[in-house]
């Protein structure tokens, strides 16, 4: 079924054509990504499609009922209420439902009800309606849906009675992505989703999403997750859409190969021109040929030219250099605590080493301390105890996250030349311009760049500092995917050690030749990449599932022979006391039987069938017995069976 179509969609911001003639088709279950450059237009054309936009012209089409959910990159959950409040104001219809079945019970058990035949055989009916609905709509589930999301998105360990208000900015990001995925739109969008997400979630997340029901239109750089999760991608470049089917990966093998094709094809056309073109000026003037040269003039005319197909759109271009090399022993990390002080230490006992040309991932679940042992090891923060060293000849380069130094009011080309006052202003323009800042771009207020810009500048100033060891955390935040790429090859082809922290599993997988697990307690290191270290805790959960396995066996067997004599001994006072269970059943069973007969004689009374009241007490009554008759009757032939076995 369709739910939604875009067609011929145009977006203009003033005078810039922002979007032109976009075409988007969503099925029922589709998982939809929409890829480009930062600035392509992929968030406007989401907040076009969920109405938060206008544009200029085209058509959006939805059959009527067709609901869509939608989360901006970076949107925090603002609220007074607590987690688990809020995550119920998803549910109102459904608390509303439970308090309406909870009043028409106690309108059932009501004399003025169930004494007029009509009014509450219209009760009933209604009651049983409405619990059909509510079963049907999730209303005995709705509560562990909360706790299922709100683990799986990282709150296991939280009081749910917490004020929103009191979380961190990341913290109400997840849970606006929460209470999204709780409402379960018919067409689910999502800009940006895997931004706060450490990796554990992400596999949470695109789990949850393969399996929704729904479709999915998401804008992500993590390619990792877009491997995992999509099933087509829509391409946003120049203004125009473009349809692929398949993952991410499948994507990018599929354009390069259409632009092959293309490619070979405008050629071919070109030689054709050329050689018609040749031919009529060649024969057009001779009388013997001009009827020939003439037809071929005919045939270009009704040539339908091909544009010469665009490539990619202008990259990044930069290298990562050294100015000498370091040593061999890069760094030794040995039972290091870090933290913010004694009272707020985050992780002790960090022991891992570092040589040259290592490229080593820091892996581990968001809070863990993996960027405060980066600021460590630069000196932003102090130990809190044990002790770490750098070999000889390390010149460290440091790139921040948060990038806290990329905040003055400089323009973009004094906040580069400033560091290398002896260099001419032809060079460092050239610089920038590996970076995409070209003409007058250069001369933008550093605290007006966007998250994308910001980045690239503090990658041009890493590259200007030709450190031999790299510390990297989050590099490619806010970097489009195309950047991405282009990182990733100056990091591979860079002559120097590398230590990073990533949530960006594709980039680790590029670049680590180790992964080092950060927890509360200590680290552990895994020779290889990301793949690597999955199935390596796979394995070592498997091998400790086998431990515990033949340790309860092992336990089994010893303990086996003493408890064999008690085991026979307690048998037996098993067994004697099962049979006067039995007799005291058959007693019971009697008695009920003989009640339930009495009751049912009294029910064929003519003088008591006219009573309402009566008969309403009575089958009350009689619905209890009976079903104490079919609970005991049920114990009794457990009991009886259990008996004859053990003869």
């Amino acid at each position: 079924m369709i739910l939604l179509q875009v067609n011929q969609l145009t977006k203009n911001f003033g005078a810039d054509n922002i979007l032109s003639n976009i075409k988007l088709e969503i099925q029922t279950r589709d998982r939809v990504a929409l890829v480009g450059r930062n600035g392509a237009g992929k968030s406007t054309l989401l907040k076009i499609i969920a109405g938060q936009l206008s544009y200029d012209s085209g058509d959006i089409t939805k059959p009527k009922g067709v609901s869509i959910g939608y989360l901006a990159q970076n949107t925090g959950l603002e609220s007074e209420l607590s987690i688990w409040s809020e995550m119920l104001t998803v549910f109102k219809e459904l608390q509303t439902q439970e308090m309406q079945l909870r009043k028409l019970e106690k309108d059932m058990a009501d004399p003025s009800v169930y004494e007029q035949e009509e009014i509450y055989q219209r009760v009933l009916k209604e009651y049983d309606e409405l619990q059909v609905r509510f079963k049907d709509s999730g209303g005995y589930q709705y509560e562990a849906d909360i706790r299922s999301v709100l683990h799986g998105l990282n709150f296991a360990d939280f009081d749910y009675e917490t004020k929103i208000s009191t979380l961190s900015g990341g913290q109400k990001t997840r849970l606006a992505l929460g209470k999204l995925l709780l409402t379960k739109p018919d067409i689910l969008i999502l800009d940006e989703p895997t931004n706060h997400l450490d990796i554990e979630t992400l596999s949470w997340l695109e789990t949850y999403l393969q399996s929704y029901e729904g479709a999915v239109l998401i804008v992500s750089h993590d390619r990792y997750f877009l491997d995992s999760v999509v099933n087509q991608v829509y391409e946003i470049s120049r203004n125009r859409s473009k349809k692929y089917l398949g993952n991410y990966s499948k994507y990018l093998e599929q354009k390069a190969e259409d632009y092959e094709k293309d490619l070979k094809m405008f050629e071919r056309q070109q030689q054709e021109v050329a050689k018609l073109e040749d031919f009529i000026q060649r024969n057009i003037a001779r009388a013997s040929t001009t009827k020939m040269a003439q037809s071929r003039r005919k045939k270009l005319e009704r040539m339908d030219m091909m544009d010469k197909p665009l490539g990619d759109e202008k990259s990044a271009t930069f290298t990562f250099q050294i100015d000498r090399p370091s040593g061999n022993d890069v760094l030794h990390v040995q039972d290091l605590a870090i933290g913010y002080g004694r009272d707020e230490q985050i992780s002790s006992h960090i022991d891992f080493t570092v040589k040259k040309g290592d490229s080593i991932a820091l892996v581990g679940p968001n809070g863990i301390g993996k960027s405060t042992l980066l600021k460590t090891l630069v000196n932003k923060l102090l130990p809190l105890d044990g002790t770490y060293k750098f070999g000889s000849n390390v010149s460290i380069s440091y790139y921040d996250q948060e990038q806290a130094d990329l905040s003055s009011n400089k323009s973009v080309l004094n906040e580069l030349w400033d560091g290398y006052p002896m260099k001419m202003e032809k060079e460092i323009r050239t610089v920038l311009g590996n970076f995409l800042f070209s003409g007058e771009d250069v001369l933008k207020p550093v605290s007006t760049l966007s998250g994308g810009e910001k980045a690239r500048l503090a990658l041009s100033k890493l590259m200007m500092e030709k450190g031999n060891v790299l510390i990297l955390d989050e590099p490619t935040n806010h970097l489009d995917l195309d950047s991405k790429e282009v990182l990733e090859n100056a990091l591979i082809d860079y002559p120097g050690t590398i230590l990073f922290v990533s949530h960006d599993r594709y980039f680790i997988n590029r670049i680590a030749t180790k992964v080092v697990e950060l927890s509360r307690k200590g680290s552990t290191e895994y020779l290889g990449d990301y793949d690597y270290y999955v199935e390596k805790l796979s394995q070592l959960e498997e091998l400790a599932a086998l431990e515990r396995l033949e340790q309860g066996q092992a336990v089994s067997q010893e303990t086996t022979q003493k408890q064999s004599h008690k085991i026979d001994k307690e048998a037996k006072k098993l067994e004697r006391q099962r049979k006067r269970r039995v007799e005291e059943i058959e007693k019971q069973m009697e008695a009920l039987e003989e009640s339930v007969q009495e009751k049912e004689e009294l029910l064929c009374d003519p003088d008591i069938f006219q009573d309402h009241e009566k008969v309403h007490d009575i089958n009350e009554s009689l619905i209890k017995e009976k079903e104490e008759l079919d609970s005991l009757l049920e114990e009794w032939t457990e009991l009886e069976e259990l008996l004859q076995g053990e003869q």
